[in-house]
């Protein structure tokens, strides 16, 4: 018989990240960021100086600082990082370009490093700007008639204060497009008020559908764990330890229920195989025939494109 998990039941912790030597995890974003690295030349013996730009509001880290280059008839504004790295690497990341040095090249290196690498950089950073242009657009409006992902499928909110906080709908786990979320407020709730109670509400169906979905494979497959709860992880959908400890992102209550169940395979495919070589894999194999499609969809899937709670 399968011996029934303890789960915490408190809020989940703020974003973080989870890991440690003896834990197995699943990452939120299956593939590294778009990356380059340049062979540095050898070191310079007088560094080119530069008059710095002025910088925009965007917070640097410490030693940074904005540089530009014109290439390809476009000016390229980027971050320039100095760092202790024997290359010249180029990151598109959330907020633009970032040039990483070494502290002994000089600018007019780096500048050709730039040129040389201008059409693969404009390219990139034009992706970039249609992703973030997508992405805003697929953000909830936080108001009466926004709508939201929850187990895949496009749920409405709708304001009442005279109601209690519920889905109207057959059953609240297999809901249908268009279904509505009641929200007890008024009519004049703020955003964020609205955003808070939504995640609250989420928050607890995440609790109650992933402790069913849990007990439902521990009494299939005869496992057992120590317990289990909520994260907030930013960069983990799942995580389990040598000890039988699981978190699961309550982020996952926006993907259908097939996905949710992929994570939880996932997780507990290390109570047997600890490892990710072909004897994990044929584990969650057992756990959940037929996952890959499933583990697909989670890679291909933007993390970004989930509704933001901040």
């Amino acid at each position: 018989m399968a011996t029934r998990p303890a789960s915490d039941t408190g809020t989940p912790p703020a974003p973080r990240r989870e890991t440690g030597p003896h834990s197995a995890q699943l990452d939120l974003f299956a593939e590294p960021p778009q990356a380059v690295a340049v062979p540095a030349p050898p070191p310079p013996a007088v560094r080119a100086p530069a008059a710095p730009p002025t910088a925009p509001a965007l917070q640097l880290p410490p030693g940074a600082r904005w540089h530009e280059v014109v290439a390809e008839g476009q000016r390229i504004r980027f971050v320039l990082q100095r760092s202790r790295r024997r290359t010249i690497g180029f990151l598109i990341g959330d907020d633009g370009l970032r040039v990483t040095a070494p502290r002994w090249v000089g600018l007019a290196e780096i500048d050709g490093a730039v040129r040389e690498k201008a059409r693969w950089i404009l390219s990139k950073l034009h992706e970039w700007q249609l992703r973030r242009e997508r992405l805003a657009l697929n953000q909830p409006r936080w108001e009466d008639g926004g709508d939201l992902p929850y187990l895949g499928r496009r749920i409405v909110m709708r304001l009442d204060a005279q109601r209690d906080t519920a889905l109207a709908t057959a059953d609240l786990d297999a809901p249908a497009d268009g279904d509505v979320l009641w929200l007890g407020l008024p009519s004049d709730a703020t955003a964020a008020r609205i955003r808070d109670t939504v995640q609250a509400w989420l928050q607890g169906r995440a609790r109650v559908l992933f402790d069913v979905r849990l007990l439902d494979f521990l009494a299939r497959t005869g496992l057992t764990i120590n317990r289990w709860r909520l994260s907030s992880a930013a960069t983990r959908w799942g995580s389990c330890t040598s000890e039988g400890n699981i978190l699961l992102n309550w982020r996952l209550i926006h993907f259908p229920v097939g996905i949710i169940d992929y994570v939880i395979a996932h997780e507990l495919a290390p109570l047997r195989e600890m490892n990710h070589g072909p004897g994990f894999w044929a584990e969650v194999g057992q756990l959940m025939p037929g996952f890959e499609d499933a583990r697909d969809t989670l890679r291909r899937h933007d993390p970004g494109s989930l509704p933001r709670f901040d």
